[in-house]
Parts: structure tokens; C-alpha cells; sequence
């Protein structure tokens, strides 16, 4: 599956030359001071292209701070005129885009509870329709691709092809290190499926935390991602939000300073060679391992048809228990993720369980 998004490159409209696109400023444009201060000290940096600050900011319940509104787009606008810098700020409805758009912002962005929400996208989309902006789509808050995708499909229809795609993570039920968990497989499967999108990530809000950033921000660079859009406050000790996962601009600058960059290529001949031959050994071990995957396949049609002639039930809650704890052993003394193993075993145990459960409830067949 490819997606077929009319885009222009991302280095057509941002010119950052062979550096990452920073995105940088408060989450919260709090007081003119506070973010006209927060500019000069960020572009003083050398290190970001765009400030960014929050106008409108969605919350959870009612009575918490909901944006100082409309008149931080003035302030957006001065700090643009005395620091240089390009501005964005996230839009919600189509108000939002009008009132941004004829403020001077340069850059919008849709939040992760709009774009899960079609009928928002529709509207902002609409209201997006013949102007020439920028756009970027975080991921909506669940972890659901479709969404993610069906926002940028639906910007891109209303004919913004300047546009690009923001990882800030998913919520999950599960307690972890991280506010919203990365789950990078499905940035890198949009990536995939649509390599010409840029996509810069959100270490702020995976984090949650200013002291996780570093390490996020370098996955981000490894998994060839090309920027990031990160809450920087001239002061996060007194920010009115999201305090712990901002950091102060010289901050802001060192974590940039100490990103190992890496490219997605490279010319050296030597360097080609030896990678084309571990990918050929590479092709060869996934024959294999698919090989061997079906013959594991056909060995479970056999216990099926053998549960089925003695009316035995298809899941066998001990003996899965058994290969989890077995296999997760193994796994775990051959230097393999436990939770890669698990989730492995799983694709394959719910294959088996799909086999055995067609082999068990399939119909008999009439003989003419």
C-alpha cells in the first residue's frame, strides 16, 4: 500500500539545510513578555527555525487554562518581527485558521484530538481550502494509523501541499516511563507507506518529562525523521502548562548540539557492498523463518483436526502459558527483546488458533 499525497519536499518551503527542522517555544503563550523573551532567547541559539506556541490549548476539563486566545497571535507576531523567526501554533476549528491566517502565523498545526475527530479535520480542511500554508498533523491520540492518515488526506484534498506529519505518541492504559508511548512501528509504517511525507517528532509530549527529550529526540534522528517540534519556556518552572516536559532554551540548544546526525545514505562503494551482502544474508533467514512458520502452520491444522475428532477445546490456556515462559527463556538467552518475543509468539499463536478454529467449525461436505 502506498499513499499518494500531492506534496511538496519539505526542504522547498524550510530551507534548514543539512540540519533537523526545530520547531521550538512555549506550550502556552502565557504573556507577551513571557513569549517575546522566549523568542529572543531561541533564536539567539542559531539552532531553531520556527517558534512555536499555543493559542487555543484543548484541555481535558473545564476551569483548567484554555489558551490565552486571539491576542497571542499579536504577540506571535511580534516576536516574529523583532527575532526573524517563522511562528506556528495548532488550530482546532476553522475559526482558529482564520484568525491565525490573517494574524501572520506561518505555520499551523492539527492536534492529536482533532485528527481524531474527521469531522474537525473536514473543518479545518475546509476552512484551509485555497491558501497556500503550511500544515502539519500530529497523530491522533489512540493508536490508530487510519486516522493519522485519513487527516493528512483530507488537509491534502483541500489542496495544501506543503504539509507533513507530527509523532507524538499514543496513549495507553499501561503505566511506563513515558506520557504517551512512542510505538514507532506506526511512524515508521507511515513512513513507509507514504516516504515522501516529512515527519518530525514530538519529544515533548512522548516524554512527559524535559530529562527523557534527549534520548527520544535521538531515536527520532536513527529512524531518519527530519526534525522536531519541542515545548522550550524561558522559565518551565512557573509555565501554566506542562511544566516538566519543557525545557529552557540554552536546554534546548544542547540537546540539539548533542544529537548524533546520521545520514540515510551513503556513497561509499566499500560501505554498499558489505550492506548489500548482510541483506542478502537477511533474505535468506526470512525465507527461511517464513518456510518455517508454515510448517508450523501445518503441524496446527494437524492438532485441530486431531482436537476436533476428540471434541477437545482449541485453546489450551496451560500450554500456552508454557511456551510464553519456555520460549521467552530461550529468547532472553539469545539476546531478544522479551517483549519482541512475546508479541511474536502471539502473531503466531493467534494464526494457529485461526487455522484450528476453520478446520473445527468447518461444514462437512455433501457427496452427490
Amino acid at each position: 500500500m502506498k499513499l499518494n499525497l500531492d506534496i511538496e519536499p519539505l526542504s522547498s518551503w524550510l530551507a534548514t539545510g543539512k540540519e533537523p527542522l526545530v520547531i521550538a517555544g512555549p506550550c502556552s503563550a502565557e504573556t507577551e513578555e513571557q513569549l517575546v523573551a522566549t523568542a529572543h532567547l531561541l533564536a539567539a541559539t542559531g539552532k531553531i527555525s520556527v517558534l512555536r506556541a499555543g493559542i487555543w490549548k484543548p484541555r481535558t476539563r473545564p476551569g483548567e487554562f484554555e489558551g490565552i486566545g486571539s491576542i497571542g497571535l499579536e504577540w506571535l507576531k511580534r516576536a516574529k518581527e523583532e527575532t526573524g523567526l517563522l511562528t506556528a501554533t495548532e488550530v482546532a476549528t476553522a475559526k482558529h485558521v482564520e484568525e491565525a491566517l490573517a494574524a501572520g502565523v506561518d505555520i499551523l498545526w492539527v492536534g492529536a484530538r482533532s485528527t481524531a475527530n474527521p469531522f474537525t479535520v473536514q473543518e479545518i480542511a475546509d476552512a484551509l481550502k485555497g491558501i497556500d500554508v503550511p500544515v502539519f498533523v500530529k497523530n491522533p491520540v489512540n493508536p490508530d494509523l487510519s486516522l493519522w492518515i485519513g487527516a493528512l488526506e483530507r488537509i491534502n484534498r483541500a489542496g495544501i501541499k506543503k504539509l507533513g506529519a507530527i509523532h507524538r505518541g499514543f496513549s495507553s492504559y499501561e503505566k511506563t516511563a513515558f506520557r504517551n508511548e512512542p510505538m514507532w512501528d506506526l511512524a515508521i509504517q507511515l513512513k513507509t507507506i507514504a516516504p515522501e511525507l516529512p515527519i518530525i517528532n514530538d519529544p515533548s509530549h512522548i516524554c512527559g518529562t524535559r530529562e527523557l527529550i534527549p534520548y527520544v529526540a535521538q531515536k527520532a534522528v536513527d529512524l531518519d525523521m527530519q526534525g522536531f517540534i519541542i515545548e522550550a519556556h524561558i522559565d518551565p518552572s512557573v509555565a501554566w502548562t506542562d511544566a516538566k516536559q519543557q525545557v529552557t532554551p540554552a536546554a534546548l540548544a544542547e540537546i540539539i548540539n548533542n544529537l548524533s546526525l546520521r545520514k540515510a545514505e551513503s556513497n561509499d562503494p566499500a560501505f554498499e557492498d558489505k550492506l548489500a551482502e548482510l541483506r542478502k544474508e537477511i533474505d535468506a533467514l526470512d525465507v527461511q523463518l517464513i518456510k518455517n512458520v508454515a510448517d508450523r502452520m501445518k503441524i496446527s491444522e494437524k492438532i485441530g483436526e486431531y482436537k476436533r475428532d476428540n471434541k477437545v477445546t482449541i485453546l489450551q490456556v496451560n500450554r500456552w502459558e508454557e511456551i510464553i515462559e519456555q520460549r521467552s527463556k530461550l529468547a532472553k538467552a539469545l539476546n531478544l527483546d522479551e517483549e519482541f518475543t512475546v508479541k511474536l509468539l502471539e502473531l503466531i499463536h493467534g494464526e494457529s488458533i485461526r487455522k484450528q478454529n476453520l478446520i473445527m467449525n468447518a461444514k462437512p461436505s455433501v457427496e452427490a
